[in-house]
């Protein structure tokens, strides 16, 4: 049975049951809490919390999900993942023990058709119900069902929240496969049972003393590795081996030339690629990009771990790309977002690749380094704290660096470098917060259940009638607020845009006979609740009052002028720089837009004229806009470009520009492109690595802009008594006298030095060189006079303090390079004397540092060392 087939057969099976099927959703999750969708009950936590009703009490997933906190086994076994497949179905108050446990064991048995026999099943040690359903009603015989302690079999959100007792499902595998042991069963450490199924029964809310209460709705939620069923289903021992990963590793064996068997080193490098590369593909597609923090830098160590052991396996050319087309085509029917950001995610692979390489050569040169600092100090053993270091910031594995100070006869403190390896986990458990239940806006969730959601108007209107539904003060329900007193006040219909998909909230006033609340902003707290943020100016304001909601219209104008204006501007980028550029974020205000995009270098001048032009054109040429609402299906079958990272609802809001730009958006817009009245762009530049960032103005803005630009030329004309065409040549002009000036003036600092201060010895090694101190230079200047000198004797070494810091440098000729000089192994010592660092070549150095007292004894040191060779 094939994965396609097992997914499709579970959801089908449990559609049967009344369940309804939903969608995976992304591996961003919506809850801030959490870094990533790390299980199929993540997108229904505010149902399990009764915050928001989705329309059905019973559902069904196939999740797509990540969990990267013990990121340094996933290779190593058969069974751990970075990305899989979670099978699941749900009851939010519906169905309870008795359903969930019959059906796991028809699936099982009638669907996937296992062999009864083989078949155990865990329950919390004092869940007697949970027993009872599987001994009485579903007819599992007692001696096969094995009760566990609350680390197993019992499931909790946090120290408090809701939680409930376990009950999982395992696949006995064969005596073969285990220990050996006549007590051998579920929850032995072997791998004879392996469980493949677990079922929770959200049934309690942990109190602050911590007992159980019972919760008023009884909840279900499943969770099944497709896979694992798919291993068992396949007769294979390793996740590895089933269709759809052993593709992916087929590809790396080809990538490679490794076959997969030769030995276990290389088949776990085998395995990090084939798994990585399905992370790796499925992370971007969702709208992850590399970086240094959050869900960035999982991605990065990711990556760099996959290139690591490409590198491992003798790979020195950029592979992933080749990986990343073979989880498309094994995954992309079930996951279409994986071939709509095919080309972006390979184009982004290939620069972190690149990227990479560089890292690595700096890892290796810091490692050689360390290596004979260590035995310069006649110790054996490298410091383990520096050992992860490289693995951690160069991505070095211990292993290799193990190999390479055994190739210099050190060792590596291993304990110490674990210490570090477990100290990182703990902060990325704490991190992550898999299990963390929070973000969840209760008060705001609760009114938007009491009233229904809140009717947006404000497509079509500027202002409205009301009525006051609830208000929210300091994150606490109130029925009355008055004079002076800040709040979220959320209505019953609305024309305030809430802040989303880049766009600010609105600012307008709410106003009745005896009230007067300004509103400063406009957010949406929970799904379908609109709230608007502000103070009580003049009377009072009371839930159930009857009010008037109006917009601050001038302000929403100039919003809408930017927002239409990001539309354009992000097909003009596409049109210029390639259909790889896909909008990664974006800010929509009064006053400015700001746009996010990939790409991989930075446009030129003439690239961002091009772009600017095609974005007026399109203004000008005054093209209607429109929006409509459509289902998400029908929108992508229209070639309807879906944000990058963005998250949508089965129904989504398309907006047209003309007949060029087609989007899903659910902002406000011009009616038609020369509203807008023209665009300028202020600043490009890059927010992080593949990621650029414009910002831009229209409208009134634009044309300040230019007045502001206009202004300072028009200064420059009075300055430099030139006209505006003639500015170019007489600033290039200015510069150019300006540098010959500096040029006489470092000449004459550098000739003005007296030879005396530094003078000259003959080194071990038969050569000339000149040491000295020579205050008060810069580090151009530094370099320029150890160039001169140099040029009389065969080397020199020099130190200045300026500023408080203090610069080295030294040079030597070919000559004295042969007889034994070596200018940055002396650098380097100089520069941990005077607490800094740097280095460089055997004929050229350079170096800093902190401290200015230290630098005649770091002189001296090196005059020793000279002398004595």
């Amino acid at each position: 049975m094939k994965s396609a087939d097992i997914r499709e057969s579970f959801l089908r099976f449990f559609e049967s049951k009344g369940c309804t099927r939903v969608p995976s959703s992304s591996l961003v999750p919506d809850d801030p809490s959490l870094l990533l969708t790390s299980a199929g009950m993540v997108q229904f936590k505010p149902v399990f919390l009764g915050l928001v009703d989705p329309g059905y009490t019973r559902a069904t997933t196939c999740q797509k999900c990540a969990r990267t906190t013990d990121i340094d086994i996933i290779g190593t076994t058969g069974r751990h993942h970075s990305f899989f497949e979670m099978l699941g179905n749900f009851s939010f108050g519906d169905y309870f023990k008795s359903e969930a446990c019959a059906w796991a064991y028809e699936y099982s048995t009638q669907v996937l058709g296992l062999d009864p026999d083989r078949l155990w099943f865990s329950v919390y040690e004092d869940d007697d119900e949970a027993e009872a359903v599987w001994r009485d009603e579903v007819g599992v015989p007692a001696e096969r069902i094995v009760r566990m302690g609350a680390k197993d079999n019992f499931w909790s959100a946090g120290p408090t929240g809701p939680c409930g007792p376990c009950s999982e499902l395992y696949y006995d595998q064969g005596p073969e496969v285990g220990c050996g042991s006549p007590d051998c069963r579920p929850g032995c450490d072997c791998d004879r049972f392996l469980e493949y199924w677990n079922l929770v029964f959200m049934q309690f809310d942990r109190q602050e003393d911590g007992t159980l209460v019972p919760l008023p709705k009884k909840n279900i939620d499943t969770g099944m590795g497709l896979e694992r069923v798919a291993a068992i289903m396949q007769g294979v021992r390793s996740n590895f081996e089933t269709d759809i990963l052993r593709g992916i590793l087929a590809r790396a064996e080809r990538v490679s030339g490794v076959e997969y068997g030769r030995s276990e080193k290389t088949d776990t490098s085998l395995r990090i690629l084939t798994d990585h590369a399905r992370a790796v593909t499925f992370l971007i597609a969702d709208g992850v990009l590399p970086s240094n923090e959050g869900r960035g830098y999982v991605l990065r160590r990711l990556l760099r771990r996959a290139v690591r052991h490409g590198r491992l396996l003798g790979v020195e050319r950029p592979f992933l790309g080749d990986l990343v087309d073979e989880v498309v085509e094994r995954m992309g029917d079930a996951y279409p977002e994986v071939v709509e950001h095919h080309d972006l995610v390979k184009r982004i692979t290939l620069s972190e690749e690149e990227r990479f390489g560089a890292t690595l050569k700096q890892g290796l040169a810091l490692l050689t380094e360390a290596i004979g600092h260590t035995k310069a100090r006649g110790e054996a053993v490298l410091d383990g704290s520096f050992a992860f270091m490289l693995h951690d910031t160069y991505g070095f594995p211990f292993e290799l660096t193990a190999e390479i100070a055994a190739e210099s006869g050190l060792g590596v403190d291993h304990d110490a470098f674990e210490r570090n390896m477990e100290e990182q986990r703990e902060r990325a458990r704490a991190a992550v917060q898999d299990e963390s239940w929070a973000g969840i806006s209760a008060s705001f969730a609760e009114i938007g259940k009491e009233i229904g959601g809140v009717e947006f108007v404000g497509y079509a209107h500027d202002a409205c009638d009301a009525v006051v539904a609830g208000i929210v003060a300091h994150g606490v329900r109130v029925d009355r607020i008055e004079a002076g007193m800040e709040a979220e006040v959320v209505l019953s219909t609305t024309p305030f845009y809430g802040e989303q998909g880049g766009q600010v909230g609105d600012t307008g006033v709410i106003e009745q006979p005896g009230g007067r609340f300004v509103v400063r902003d406009t957010r949406v707290p929970a799904p379908g609740v609109i709230s608007h943020v502000g103070v009580v100016e003049q009377g009072a304001l009371a839930v159930g009052d009857r009010v008037h909601a109006a917009i601050d219209v001038a302000r929403r104008e100039r919003i809408r002028r930017n927002h239409t204006a990001t539309h354009i501007l992000h097909w003009a980028l596409r049109t210029v720089l390639g259909e790889h550029v896909r909008q990664s974020g974006s800010l929509v205000a009064p006053d400015r837009l700001r746009f996010d995009f990939t790409h991989f270098e930075a446009p030129g001048a003439d690239a961002l004229e091009r772009i600017e032009r095609l974005v007026n054109a399109k203004i000008m040429e005054n093209h209607p806009v429109r929006n409509y609402e459509t289902s998400l299906a029908a929108a992508r079958e229209m070639g309807v470009t879906a944000l990058f990272g963005e998250k949508y609802g089965d129904i989504v809001r398309v907006l047209e520009v003309g007949n060029f730009s087609k989007e899903l958006c659910g902002g406000t817009h011009v009616a038609r492109t020369s509203e807008i009245g023209f665009m300028k762009i202020v600043s490009e530049g890059s927010v992080g690595a593949n990621l650029r960032r414009i910002e831009a103005v229209t409208s009134f803005d634009a044309l300040e802009a230019v007045y502001r630009e206009e202004a300072v030329l028009s200064e420059l004309e009075r300055m430099l008594k030139a006209r505006i065409h003639e500015l170019p040549t007489k600033v290039e002009a200015l510069i150019g006298r300006v540098k010959e000036a500096e040029a006489r003036a470092r000449a004459a600092s550098t000739r003005a030095i007296d030879a005396a201060a530094v003078p000259e010895l003959r080194a071990q090694g038969g050569y000339r060189v000149r040491i000295g101190r020579v205050d008060g230079l810069d580090a151009q200047e530094l370099r320029g006079l150890a160039d001169e000198l140099r040029a009389s004797t065969d080397a020199v070494f020099l130190a200045s303090v300026k500023d408080g810091s203090v610069l080295l440098v030294a040079a030597g000729t070919d000559a004295a390079v042969a007889a034994g000089f070596d200018a940055g192994a002396l650098v380097r010592e100089a520069a941990r004397m005077v607490g800094g660092g740097g280095g460089g070549k055997p004929s050229f150095a350079q170096a800093g540092g902190k401290d200015p007292a230290a630098v005649d004894a770091a002189l001296e040191a090196v005059r020793a060392a000279l002398e004595t060779g």
